[in-house]
């Protein structure tokens, strides 16, 4: 067969590659000069490198041979020597290795121990063990092993020096005693040595069972005093070029050396192959720390596993990988890091890998760049340490009842820490007991067995009789052990089956809806890969409106991950191409799930639904277990040289290249397989090479590094690596900024009738933590020096702590390292320094870790508009960048840091409250500043003013204006956003009486300004007569921006009526001209307001108090209303107030029922009118001077709330007073209008309207 036809059908193999590793006798010892190998250790205790001594075939064209990446896999830690007093037990682990286009091909390893025969290596070894004796035993060394090791000198040239020894040398070190008997001695007069090598099998799917019989049974036979059947190449060509891949739904039988081993196959409705033992996992970790880790993976966390063991590392991580059906992860995926690669720890991207833990290492002796979002699993010690702010699973504490269930049925403990073998609790399957003599009885019944071989089968047959009772042979333990091992391998199958039937039905359940907000925008493929940045293919608002409040933290950070982004494009894609395989199983199960729950459209979050499925799921797996459905030909006699491969015991044979390099054309039943295999695909031929052309274009837009460079450790590779992560981090910051400023300016959409479904609180939270997690990725790539868990927070540090050597200590806590900036108005706002915020985050609250530290300043920054100039002066120190970073660390890339810089400095066009509305139980200074009309500002020299602020969470109490002053400083709990002031007097001194155009609020910390208009009169005897008013606030900008004063990009909030519109609503003349139908609009448009108001979602609810009292709100448009129409001013003081025809209706009504002069009139006998009386007598009787338009006001107010104003307005109408005090064009008079104003305020009564402190004050109602 040529190697063309070797290549294009070994797809359709069961294995890919044989690969054999371990020692280049040729090259001989070459030290393994990684990370933590000193030299302080006995040579026989060092590791050394590894050589591919063979792999058969040389070449496949779908998947190339990765010499190094193979041999660094199979032997991560090199060649291990040991002596006959180690224990040489052989060890099993697998790996895995990713393309290029995204498959995988994996890899079982089979490490056994032979002994050296080369007189060189033998050499070699004694001599640097003399050398190792020398150095670290002379009389002039330190008495103590710790101290002799600490003081030696270096001994990094140690085993080059071994093969430049004299003569003289070399017998003096002969004759240096050696210490006997101790650990990591050598004598090669009384010691044998063993050097490590590995057998690996590379299959395209995850075989880990059959591999791990195949490999066995091979090195038994080379350990074996008898020799094999038929020679090792024989077995070995079988398996790579005879063996085919079982049929999806179907199991397939092939021969190993010594006996049958079974594989299978899922069939197309089923889920995946995932053979790595599930069990094993949660034994280990635990259902609850299973379902963390699950977690973090889901929200791509930085997952770093570490064990002693390789094989727990690759059981955990390919677990995980096949507990996230139906998504995929779509980082770095390499559960086995050697030491090369250990510089992938400095990846800045979300990865999922895992290291050994050395001998006697500890968690904390790991130097780890990356810790504050990392996941670390410690599976040894049985613990997980996810991020801190991990949001739980969602019905989480169903979910891991049900697993607990699952596992409890088996025989397995829920709370882990346990062994990692299946706990048999019951006896063997007679029926799968029997699967070994079934397969021998065919075996001879196909003429397949010689004479020793159907003696053997002879003795089987009479243990098996012998079994069920009395004493058994040593044969029949070993048959015995035979058996309880497969039973307890189909024990594992099933486990592994329904465990992540529970897990699929719970992403059914979560995701059952998901078509329903996927949109599909684009015309074809091309013109949305060309839009792929700027298209949104999933609705994430209105799905996460669908879901309870309790799953929304985990949701709204999992729609923004990669894996939630490629399956969504996925399902865009499957417009113009096929579905991809675990999409289209998904949806199919989908489907099925609604057929039986009748297809009704009930919402995407439906509860909990446990899996009933588990039996069946189980009952299928079982059947293909227990009985083969296809046989693979046996292995046969090849065309071989006669003499080679001769049977040494203990020793694997040299195998024959010229019969292994390709497959032989021997067997007509296997190339009837394979051609049929083969032409499967070309009847799909028209449109499938479109699919994958379409699908490869998809592809490359997605996974921008590719696997197999993270493989290759050559200096000049790894420095492109490390520069695209730089790329990558520059374009994820582009991308951040640009989602934040368009889900941040989107906000204006919602206030125009779009935002029913919108969740904009939650989702802006979601996008500043993955600023956050940016930032702490970016500023741990290439650190080499790290103070606590936070990159960014250690290099803050390490600012502070060189600032702190050239600044002058502080003065005062208000004024150190802060700029100055003075407004129009003569008021000083001060722009705090990067060190003083520092100090702000550091004192403000003692339990928080350094990574909560960290982000406390990220969300500071943000909300100050500083976090682009914090970090341009953090980055100006290049003498600290140089010493804290390694040279290929994003931040000593100016360029690249220069861009990064500048795309954080767009966040400044828009407003966040991030730090304010998130550290909610921290104190903050205030400070507030009274600013009187400036031709009158004199008069503040004789009023007394006192303030109260108020916000979203509370108020700061009345505070005192000290004499002479027109400003305040105090500290008081953070408020929130401020929404009220409340301004009054005390009525003392000669002119107790002042104009006031605004008072000001500063936010010390945060930098916002906050503006409360007033431009009214506050004293008795001018005005109306209020010594307290109510002001109603407005977000100015944040205190360090060059606009300050200015409104900014994100939509202001109404602040309270200006003098303007008080001076419009004043004038009789201005009055008589104001339009019905603008007052009418104006009106519905504050009610429609409020409505909108109550059908936004929580998080985007906007402050209720400004709809109601602030400039175009509701009272302002009642007034407005009221005013219109009015006749004279002869019956009321000079300035008209709508407080005084209030007034004058209520005491006319009153006086007309205590007279019984109505008429027989029933007005005043109804509930409305005895409310309407009531609550303007309790408004008069108030203790607080707030004037007429205060109680105007609070009147309206109190209205609203108790749902009575749209029975007031009627009988106001109604009122006798009405017709004398309007004119017959007044709205008042028309009766229209008075009862469509009505049924809108009647529609505000089915909201709970709930009024703030500030407002309702003193009024007992």
């Amino acid at each position: 067969m040529s190697a063309a036809a070797t290549g294009s059908s070994a797809s359709c193999r069961f294995a890919h590659y044989f690969v054999v590793c371990g020692l280049d006798t040729e090259t001989g010892l070459e030290p393994d000069d990684g990370p933590g190998e000193g030299f302080e250790q006995s040579p026989i205790r060092r590791s050394f490198k590894s050589k591919v001594l063979v792999h058969y075939p040389e070449n496949t064209d779908r998947n190339p041979f990765n010499k190094d990446a193979v041999n660094m896999l199979c032997m991560p830690r090199g060649l291990s020597f040991h002596t006959q007093a180690d224990k040489l037990d052989p060890q099993f682990h697998s790996f895995t290795i990713a393309f290029d286009d995204g498959t995988r091909s994996y890899g079982f390893v089979h490490t056994f121990y032979e002994k050296v025969t080369s007189p060189q290596i033998n050499t070699a070894m004694q001599t640097l063990y003399q050398m190792h004796h020398v150095e670290h035993h002379s009389p002039s060394s330190a008495s103590s092993p710790s101290t002799s090791s600490a003081s030696s000198p270096s001994t990094s040239s140690m085993d080059s020096l071994a093969s430049s020894l004299d003569e003289s040398d070399a017998e003096s070190l002969a004759g240096v005693s050696g210490c006997l008997g101790c650990v990591g001695s050598f004598d090669p007069a009384r010691d044998t040595l063993y050097v490590s090598k590995a057998l690996c099998l590379i299959t395209p799917l995850p075989f880990l069972q059959a591999s791990r019989h195949f490999l066995a049974q091979l090195h038994q036979a080379v350990t074996s005093e008898t020799a094999p059947p038929l020679p090792l190449e024989s077995y070995i060509h079988n398996i790579l070029y005879e063996v085919p891949l079982p049929p999806p739904g179907r199991s397939l039988r092939f021969h190993g050396v010594q006996g049958p081993i079974l594989c299978q196959r899922p069939g197309p409705g089923e889920l995946p192959l995932g053979e790595y033992p599930l069990g094993d996992a949660f034994s280990l970790l635990g259902v609850e720390n299973m379902v963390k880790l699950l977690t973090c993976a889901l929200l791509e966390t930085q997952v770093l596993l570490y064990s002693q063991d390789y094989q727990r590392l690759m059981t955990v991580a390919e677990g995980i990988s096949t507990l996230l059906f139906p998504f995929q992860w779509q980082h770095i995926y390499l559960p086995i890091v050697s030491t090369p690669l250990h510089h992938l720890l400095d990846a800045p991207v979300p990865f999922l890998m895992g290291i050994q833990r050395r001998d006697g290492a500890q968690r904390s002796s790991l130097h780890l760049p990356h810790e504050a979002n990392l996941c670390f699993v410690d599976i040894d010690n049985h613990c997980v340490e996810a991020p801190e702010d991990l949001p739980p699973f969602p019905d989480k504490t169903e979910l891991i009842q049900d697993i607990s269930e699952v596992l409890l049925q088996f025989g397995i403990p829920p709370q882990g820490g346990g062994t990692t073998k299946l706990i048999t609790t019951s006896p063997a399957s007679p029926r799968l007991s029997s699967l070994v003599l079934e397969d021998l009885m065919e075996d001879r019944r196909n003429g397949n067995l010689g004479g020793e071989e159907l003696a053997v089968l002879e003795r089987l047959q009479a243990l098996a009789k012998r079994c069920g009772g009395g004493k058994i042979s040593d044969g029949g333990k070993m048959l015995g052990h035979v058996f309880e091992e497969e039973e307890e391998e189909l024990k594992a199958a099933k486990l592994n089956i329904q465990l992540r039937e529970v897990f699929a039905v719970r992403f059914a359940a979560m995701f059952g809806r998901y078509e329903e907000f996927v949109i599909h925008s684009a015309l074809d493929l091309d013109s949305w890969l060309s839009n792929r940045e700027g298209t949104i293919s999933f609705d994430k608002s209105s799905f996460l409106s669908a879901q309870p409040a309790a799953h929304l933290q985990f949701f709204s950070r999992f729609l923004e991950t990669s894996m939630f982004s490629s399956f969504v494009d996925g399902k865009v894609i499957s417009r113009w191409a096929d579905r991809e395989p675990l999409q289209q199983l998904f949806d199919s199960r989908l489907e099925r799930e609604r057929l039986y729950d009748g297809g009704d459209g009930e919402s995407c979050s439906c509860p909990y639904r446990k899996c009933t499925a588990l039996f069946e799921s189980a009952q299928a797996i079982e059947h293909r277990l227990l009985k083969a459905d296809h046989t693979a030909i046996h292995p046969h006699l090849l065309d071989m040289r006669i003499g080679q491969g001769r049977h040494h015991p203990g020793y694997f044979p040299k195998l024959q290249a010229e019969v292994l390099s390709q497959a032989q054309n021997t067997n007509k039943w296997s190339g009837r397989v394979t051609a049929s295999r083969r032409s499967e695909p070309r009847r799909t031929t028209d449109h499938s090479g479109v699919d994958n052309e379409l699908r490869q274009k998809h592809t490359f837009v997605r996974k921008t590094l590719r696997h197999s460079k993270l493989l290759n450790t050559s200096p000049q590779v790894v420095t492109e690596t490390h520069r695209e992560f730089v790329d990558g981090l520059l374009s994820e910051c582009r991308l951040k900024t640009k989602r934040m400023l368009m889900e941040r300016m989107g906000k204006e959409s919602a206030e125009l009738g779009q935002g029913e479904a919108n969740i904009t609180g939650l989702q802006e939270n979601t996008l500043i933590h993955g600023l956050c997690d940016l930032l702490e990725r970016t500023w741990g790539h290439g650190l080499q020096i790290k103070q606590g868990k936070s990159a960014l927070w250690s290099h803050l540090l390490h600012y502070q702590a060189a600032q702190g050597k050239t600044e002058a200590p502080a003065e005062s806590p208000g004024s150190n390292g802060s700029e100055q900036k003075t407004f129009d108005d003569g008021t000083l706002l001060l722009r705090r320094s990067l060190i003083q915020d520092m100090r702000f985050i550091q004192t403000m609250s003692d339990g928080l870790s350094d990574v909560g530290q960290a982000r406390a300043w990220i969300h500071l920054a943000l909300e100050k508009k500083m976090l682009s100039q914090h970090l341009k002066e953090l980055l100006s120190n290049q003498e600290l960048l140089r010493q804290l970073y390694k040279p290929y660390a994003f931040l000593l890339y100016e360029e690249e840091r220069e861009q990064f810089l500048f795309h954080l400095l767009s966040l400044n066009t828009v407003d966040y409250l991030c730090f304010t509305r998130v550290f909610t139980s921290i104190c903050i200074p205030y400070r507030v500043v009274i600013v009187p009309m400036k031709k009158l500002s004199i008069a503040m020299a004789t009023v007394n003013p006192w303030v109260c602020v108020s916000g979203e969470m509370g108020d700061s109490g009345v505070r005192q204006i000290p004499k002479n002053t027109q400003e305040v400083f105090f500290q008081c709990k953070n408020l929130g956003r401020l929404s009220t002031l409340q301004l009054g007097q005390e009525n003392s001194g000669l002119l107790a009486k002042c104009l006031i155009d605004c008072v000001m609020v500063y936010n010390e910390i945060t930098g916002h300004i906050y503006k409360f208009p007033c431009g009214r009169w506050l004293g008795k005897g001018v005005g109306d007569g209020s010594l307290e008013r109510v002001l109603i606030g407005q977000l100015v900008s944040p205190g360090a921006e060059e606009d300050a004063g200015k409104l900014t990009g994100t939509p202001p909030e109404l602040a309270s009526p200006s003098q303007s519109v008080r001076t419009v609503l004043g004038s009789l003349g201005s009055r008589s001209r104001m339009l019905s139908v603008e007052v009418q609009e104006d009106m519905r448009e504050a009610a429609n307001n409020l409505v909108k108001h109550f059908h936004k979602p929580e998080q985007e609810k906007g402050n209720l108090t400004v709809l109601l009292c602030g400039e175009g709100g509701l009272v302002l448009s009642l007034e407005k209303f009221l005013l219109h129409g009015f006749r004279s001013t002869r019956l009321f003081q000079r300035n008209v107030f709508v407080w005084d025809f209030v007034e004058k209706a209520v005491v006319s009504m009153e006086t007309a029922d205590q007279m019984g002069d109505l008429h027989g009139s029933t007005l005043t006998k109804s509930p409305p009118c005895d409310s309407l009386c009531r609550y303007v007598t309790a408004i008069n009787a108030s203790p607080r001077n707030i004037g007429k338009e205060g109680k105007f006001q609070l009147f309206v107010c109190l209205g609203i709330r108790d749902r009575l104003l749209s029975r007031w307005l009627p009988l106001l109408a109604e009122c006798p007073l009405t017709a004398r005090t309007y004119e017959d064009g007044a709205l008042l008079r028309d009766r229209a209008a008075v009862h469509s104003l009505s049924r809108i305020l009647h529609t505000l009564n089915e909201f709970t309207i709930t009024l703030e402190m500030a407002l309702v004050k003193g009024v007992d109602i």
